[in-house]
């Protein structure tokens, strides 16, 4: 196995909006966004059979 790519970052941007529809009622909206990280990957493994492991960075 060789390294095909290697980077570290947030993979998508999530976040959560509360809105009020009608009085009293509310819905939570949830949305994901790809960052410019998961597209960089996805070109780099395109059309190729690889394993993926994913650690979480301490802050």
């Amino acid at each position: 196995m060789k390294e095909l790519f290697s980077a570290e970052g947030v993979f998508v941007k999530y976040s959560e909006n509360e809105v009020e529809i009608r009085p009293g009622d509310r819905l939570v909206h949830k949305s994901e966004e790809p960052t410019e990280l998961w597209w960089r990957l996805k070109e780099a493994i395109k059309g190729k059979r690889v394993r993926i492991v994913v650690y979480e960075v301490e802050e």
